[in-house]
């Protein structure tokens, strides 16, 4: 592996909340597949929004967010059918990742994932308690009483404001010409995901939601020197490379070659194999799966039964 100076950097401009940015994932896994630490990732939070009252003035409902959901389902990621008893903001969700940055780096990308599990395949909202502890229980070994405890602290504060302001700094570059950003508080932001590629002295930035093709020419424009790791020989092999679990067209997009179709089936028919053989696991997540290699680190059970929530007032 190459040492850090050859390293491309990537700055990941994205939200938890951000329908696009979740509908991206298998193009970043299949990225860091074919990569892996010759791309040194840095993740910025956009923050939405400050408060559910921001999407309502917009004229979003529940039903009408879980409507245009249907429309995101061709990227293959899961999704919950339930609508959601309420409209939330993004910004407690993007502190969860800033908290999770500040005391454990090592877990900030599994964190910012288990969160968008939970906004897309979970009838919680977002901005609520029971929706925070319902992600970071998902990932083994997170201290969740400790990021909990700390979303309000000035710490956090200054960092999440800080991923805020750089992320309302797209005004005059390559994603707003190309259409690519938005601006819904005043200033020109990156829309999730955006990605930004950069090693000495050359920048190329991928605004919006792009195709993986997209990210792949970037790579290839900064180094084509580096070494690109073809699809893997077995689903054993990514399972081990991300351990925190993949979803179904995670798994098909890394195993994909050619200019064919992606094969979600093929790739489920994979990963029937290593779970009948004891080698994976498979969790149903929203109208999919998501797939970890078995035996997995104890954790406590993850509890996302609205019902409950609602009796006790947490979602309110």
């Amino acid at each position: 592996m190459r040492n850090d100076r050859r390293q491309i950097q990537v700055t990941h401009f994205s939200d938890p909340g951000c329908p696009f940015a979740y509908s991206a994932m298998p193009f970043i896994t299949a990225l860091q597949w074919r990569y892996g630490g010759q791309l040194s990732w840095r993740h910025v939070m956009i923050g939405l929004t400050e408060e559910a009252s921001q999407y309502e003035a917009r004229g979003y409902t529940p039903l009408r967010m879980s409507k245009s959901n249907k429309a995101f389902r061709r990227y293959g990621m899961p999704f919950g059918r339930q609508p959601k008893p309420r409209m939330a903001a993004t910004a407690r969700a993007c502190r969860a990742v800033v908290a999770t940055r500040l005391i454990a780096p090592e877990q900030e990308w599994t964190v910012f994932r288990a969160l968008q599990f939970t906004q897309f395949t979970t009838p919680l909202p977002l901005d609520a308690d029971a929706a925070l502890r319902n992600a970071l229980l998902r990932v083994p070994d997170v201290d969740t009483e400790t990021i909990m405890g700390i979303l309000d602290n000035p710490e956090v504060t200054a960092a999440y404001e800080a991923d805020r302001a750089e992320s309302r700094t797209a005004a005059g570059g390559p994603t707003e010409f190309q259409g690519k950003s938005a601006n819904t508080d005043g200033a020109v932001r990156y829309t999730a995901p955006s990605l930004i590629f950069e090693r000495n002295g050359i920048r190329l930035e991928t605004g919006g939601f792009q195709p993986l093709e997209v990210y792949d020419v970037a790579v290839a424009n900064i180094d084509p020197t580096l070494e690109r790791r073809a699809a893997p020989e077995s689903a054993a092999e990514l399972l081990e490379a991300f351990p925190h679990g993949l979803t179904t067209r995670e798994i098909a997009t890394c195993m994909h070659q050619g200019y064919g179709e992606i094969d979600d089936a093929a790739a489920e028919d994979l990963m029937l194999d290593l779970a009948a053989t004891g080698h994976a696991t498979a969790e149903p997540l929203g109208d999919s799966t998501l797939w970890t290699p078995w035996p997995q680190p104890a954790r406590p059970p993850v509890d996302d039964r609205s019902d409950r929530f609602a009796r006790s007032g947490i979602l309110n």
